[in-house]
């Protein structure tokens, strides 16, 4: 009885655990950022999902530890029955692992597609181009069949030992779809938002591309998160998410300098 009580206690405790981790607020997002869109709740999830696997497969073993030291521990001096083998208990600890494996593996790759899938046709497509020290954001729209640029905004390099100066801001509409470009100018660098839970690697000779979607108005963080240089950690963006009838007039305003800036 008293095992038993033990058995259902640790099992409380367990539940009370799961719970707390899957109502909190910050807990239940267990250190990842708060999403933005459809794409960084999707990677959320997936991380929860792998947290609760962990759990159930940690209170199963946690389980099965306390039963057997509860249940088969030592009364007497005499030896337990010796068997060579027991058939049904090895094909299922064999067998479960691969379940495991396998259920993990179909939600992460089922994760994986929907994160990575690209349209036809974005609403905004912008060329970014990671350089040392810095990041460009090339704005391109489709004028007389070609792809032109129609804004830019480009970091100030940083000098070696210097201080950077103000941090290039990426500006989009919310609710949009925007294709993501990456292009290097000489090293492996990094794209990397947080709010996005997602990052991919900008390459010297192959653009790399994704597509996102971002629901929250708001000023978020960027940085890179590849190792490039002695000034690495001065690589840092904005990713701002603006209405899209503010985006309009970002877009607008841009290109009355470019006409302005020609005459």
């Amino acid at each position: 009885m008293r095992g038993r009580r033990a058995l259902r206690s640790a099992g409380a405790l367990g539940l009370l655990a799961l719970t707390a981790t899957a109502c909190g607020g910050e807990a239940s997002r267990l250190g990842m950022p708060e999403p933005i869109g459809p794409q960084a709740e999707r990677m959320l999830k997936l991380w929860q999902g792998s947290w609760i696997a962990a759990f159930a497969v940690g209170a199963v073993v946690w389980g099965l530890i306390i039963w057997a030291v509860l249940f088969h521990r030592k009364r007497s001096d005499d030896l337990p029955p010796q068997v060579r083998y027991n058939m049904p208990i090895e094909i299922l600890y064999t067998a479960v692992p691969f379940v495991i494996i396998a259920v993990l593996f179909f939600f992460t790759v089922r994760d994986e597609n929907f994160v990575e899938k690209t349209t036809d046709n974005p609403a905004v497509t912008i060329d970014v181009t990671g350089f040392q020290w810095s990041w460009q954001f090339d704005y391109k729209e489709k004028i007389g069949g070609q792809e032109k640029t129609v804004a830019s905004e480009i970091g100030q390099p940083v000098a070696p030992n210097a201080d950077g100066g103000p941090k290039p801001v990426m500006t989009i509409p919310s609710g949009k779809t925007v294709r993501i470009r990456l292009h290097s100018n000489d090293v492996i660098h990094s794209f990397w938002v947080p709010a996005l839970l997602y990052k991919k690697d900008v390459m010297p000779g192959y653009t790399n591309e994704f597509e996102f979607t971002a629901n929250k108005l708001g000023t978020y963080e960027g940085r890179c998160a590849e190792l490039c240089g002695v000034d690495h950690s001065k690589m840092l963006f904005q990713l701002r998410v603006v209405t899209p009838e503010q985006y309009a007039a970002y877009i607008a305003e841009s290109k009355a300098k470019a006409v302005g800036g020609a005459k």
